[in-house]
């Protein structure tokens, strides 16, 4: 955070960013449903990677490109591609606010996995929240609770990737260039999703309604990644981290009035669990 920071700001711009990713996340259940992954998939990388050379390429050159690690580098831009694939996969078979629900149990991994691999230990505070996050899971996709299995594998595969991504972003930031990392993750989502549609075909191409849809679904993710990567230039992370959440309570809200879907109570409270233990987390991570 810069000294002239602005928290307020910070946190209207996480709100600002999970509105549109809940935004996001209801047109790519839509889309999910109508296209294939890959199509949807290639929309929101390509775009990302040409707004990436537009904005940064004419300063900076090749430096946009350039990294020291640059195994690592694509290992983490495949983690994000798969786990964008995976969101999409499972949205087409389960509703919003569970699916988003069920990946934030993110950074209760992340901290969890912290300890064996950057050498962190992880307090009785911290298992707490594990524990509280894992029980919250287990409400939301409990047998009999009419969720899709394979969509609840689905989320869980996500959180992995996810929490895989997340490592090494920190691992990553020590050597590499915030610029070069968010070229590489464009590049890697580009070029993984125009080649499965090469490899697996297009079995519809959208009508016109659909591709506006699928470009705002693109926009969405770009511009909500840009808004949160902003927000942390005004605030530190233990301040925005439980603003984080408002993205469970917006896909709640969308999922609802698009689709008329809503938990049930027993889901409704395995959503506050996970909310619970990653505040706890935030809590912990600013002490």
């Amino acid at each position: 955070m810069h000294p002239e920071g602005n928290p307020l700001k910070g946190v209207a711009l996480v709100i600002a960013a999970t509105l549109l990713f809940a935004v996001g996340d209801t047109l790519g259940k839509h889309l999910a449903m109508l296209y294939a992954a890959p199509l949807i998939l290639a929309a929101r990388y390509v775009i990302n990677l040409i707004l990436v050379l537009v904005t940064m390429w004419p300063r900076h050159r090749s430096a946009v490109w350039r990294v020291r690690r640059g195994g690592l580098v694509l290992v983490r831009g495949l983690c994000l591609a798969l786990a964008t694939v995976t969101m999409l996969l499972a949205l087409r078979v389960m509703p919003v606010a569970e699916t988003v629900a069920i990946i934030y149990i993110t950074p209760v991994l992340l901290m969890i996995a912290s300890g064996p691999v950057l050498g962190e230990r992880v307090s009785a505070l911290g298992w707490v929240c594990a524990s509280l996050g894992f029980a919250g899971v287990l409400m939301i996709a409990r047998p009999g609770g009419g969720l899709d299995p394979w969509g609840v594998a689905l989320c869980l595969l996500n959180a992995l990737l996810g929490t895989g991504y997340h490592l090494l972003t920190r691992i990553l930031t020590r050597t590499e260039t915030t610029m070069a990392l968010l070229f590489h993750t464009a590049a890697v989502g580009s070029v993984l999703s125009v080649g499965l549609m090469l490899v697996l075909g297009v079995p519809a191409w959208p009508v016109a309604g659909d591709a506006l849809m699928i470009l705002g679904y693109a926009g969405c993710a770009t511009v909500g990644h840009l808004l949160f990567t902003s927000a942390y230039r005004e605030a530190p992370a233990s301040t925005l981290a439980p603003v984080n959440y408002m993205h469970i309570a917006f896909a709640t809200i969308l999922g609802w009035l698009v689709f008329r879907q809503l938990p049930d109570a027993p889901g409704f409270a395995g959503m506050g669990l996970i909310a619970a233990a990653g505040l706890l987390s935030a809590w912990r991570a600013s002490r």
